[in-house]
């Protein structure tokens, strides 16, 4: 079979398995769930092509995937994923991402109220308390 060189976003996401059936791979895409090449689609019927990058904004995570080809039929997973390429960014740890203002020692009981004001100043630089 050859290839097609453009294919609709709802049938594509429905054939790599990123949506369970096409009907809600429509309703995905037409709320606006989906960006082909950082632009907002609203369409189900929106025609992708090899290359594009799609930016997929699910319930908990975020999907960025390169599409490698367009798919004939909704095959399984190991052949789904020769649809795509995952670029999504690695999740920034917990202990990078933000510092802790004070740390207690575990089992020393509740903050005094010196600890939670400087805990609440970590939460708001601007405030001057």
């Amino acid at each position: 079979m050859e290839q097609t060189t453009r294919q609709r976003i709802d049938k594509w996401l429905f054939f790599a398995r990123v949506i369970k059936s096409r009907t809600l791979a429509g309703k995905f895409a037409a709320a606006g769930n989906v960006r082909v090449n950082s632009e907002k689609i609203d369409q189900a019927s929106f025609l992708i092509k090899p290359g594009d990058v799609l930016t997929i904004a699910q319930e908990r995570r975020i999907l960025v995937l390169r599409i490698l080809g367009c798919g004939q039929r909704r095959g399984p997973a190991p052949e789904a994923q020769l649809l795509y390429e995952d670029i999504t960014p690695k999740p920034v740890a917990a202990s990078e991402a933000e510092p802790v203002a004070a740390q207690r020692e575990p089992g020393s009981g509740r903050p005094t109220k010196r600890d939670r004001r400087k805990i609440d100043l970590f939460r708001n630089p601007d405030d001057d308390a």
